[in-house]
């Protein structure tokens, strides 16, 4: 006689780490990593898409190296943290409902597709943040739209769970460990192992999940790069500092009589390099915060944007457009903010370190502006235009 295959229960799976406590501490973890990369990545898109009520800081000059920083490395944290609890859980995604009771067993139906949607959109995030960070594209969409996209995917699923799975979690953090009726001390030594393992599983997860932080945090804290093996970016490149984009790449060619163009509602004037070089010059020490995470902090030195405009008598406290000699980039001109225009800490910088930009850093003169991401430091300046 055939029988129909025993629907396996979480009974069946009596491991310590399948426990609901151990699937609530995790999922509170993961939440709290989930939490700051969306808060932190909404930033970094309205700083370079903002909307009309938006405005970003100019100080500290070191504010979107930090949110960028713990964008990308709470994702990371967020990946041993997401198998951890997957594995914690996936014993009870088989069990189900009586189907002689429907209302029940289509509430059922609904709660598992939105689990599904959540783990199916949480890997999305991460695996294509992971591409992202190594700068490799083997995708046909544009990257930024469609993770910005999925992360709104995301809360909505995951602020679902959570209205679902609150009172399970809440009475599993809360209750402790049921000792049954069969012997105070077998009870007692059964509880005692279970607790270890519990502890042990979730040391495990949190301890991987650190370790995955330490090995990559050195692309942005600069103190930790030499525990940081798998750091993605160091302090290597031209002159010391990484880049994205080289010259060659951006197919830019500077002409001979190149000149800067200053363009304001009702006047224009230009300057070339030799007369850019001997204008006032300011220094400071900045870094290059790039939206994949990686940071670093080199001196520069060249002219004050808001100086600059002031010397030509054009109208300072607006917003100006930067547009480079690169023209088919995505990232070919920038809006500088009007508070960025007018700190006296945005320069055309000239020099880094000490040294004349070179091509790949945007010869003859660059864009650098405190609290910024790096693709909006726009390199290879050919016009500023202060706009209405």
């Amino acid at each position: 006689m055939n029988r129909k295959p025993r629907v396996p229960t979480p009974e069946d799976f009596p491991a310590p780490s399948h426990s609901p406590l151990v699937a609530a501490r995790l999922g509170l973890w993961l939440g709290v990593a989930f939490g700051l990369c969306f808060v932190t990545g909404l930033l970094s898109h309205y700083i370079q898409h903002p909307p009309g009520w938006f405005a970003w800081p100019t100080r500290p000059v070191n504010l979107y190296r930090v949110t960028q920083g713990v964008h990308v490395l709470s994702g990371i944290a967020a990946i041993p943290l997401l198998l951890g609890k997957l594995w914690s859980v996936y014993p009870r995604l088989f069990v189900r409902p009586p189907l002689r009771q429907p209302i029940r067993l289509s509430a059922h139906v609904l709660e598992r597709i939105s689990v599904l949607v959540l783990v199916c959109a949480a890997f999305f995030e991460l695996v294509t943040g992971l591409f992202n960070v190594a700068q490799s594209y083997p995708w046909g969409f544009f990257f930024p739209t469609a993770h910005y996209a999925v992360a709104w995917l995301v809360v909505g699923a995951l602020l679902l769970h959570i209205a679902v799975k609150l009172p399970v979690a809440r009475a599993a953090l809360r209750t402790p460990p049921r000792r049954e009726e069969v012997g105070e001390a077998a009870s007692t030594g059964r509880d005692d192992r279970d607790s270890s393992g519990r502890r042990a599983f979730l040391r495990t997860s949190a301890g991987v999940a650190g370790v995955a932080v330490l090995a990559t945090a050195g692309v942005t804290v600069p103190w930790l790069r030499r525990v940081s093996p798998l750091a993605w970016r160091s302090a290597s490149g031209p002159q010391g500092i990484p880049i994205n984009r080289t010259a060659a790449a951006a197919r830019i060619v500077v002409p001979p009589d190149w000149r800067l163009e200053i363009v304001w509602p009702g006047g224009r004037g230009s300057l070339s390099l030799a007369e850019l070089t001997t204008l006032p010059q300011r220094t400071a020490e900045l870094p290059i915060a790039c939206v994949e995470g990686w940071s670093v902090s080199a001196s520069w030195t060249g002219v004050p944007v808001v100086q600059l405009l002031r010397r030509f008598g054009a109208p300072t406290g607006r917003p100006v457009r930067v547009s480079s000699l690169e023209t088919a980039g995505l990232y070919a001109a920038s809006t500088l903010p009007a508070a960025h225009a007018g700190d006296p800490l945005t320069l055309l910088a000239l020099r880094i370190n000490g040294e004349e930009l070179s091509p790949d850093h945007g010869y003859p003169c660059r864009l650098i502006a405190p609290s910024r991401p790096g693709v909006l430091q726009t390199k290879w300046v050919a016009r500023l235009e202060v706009l209405r």
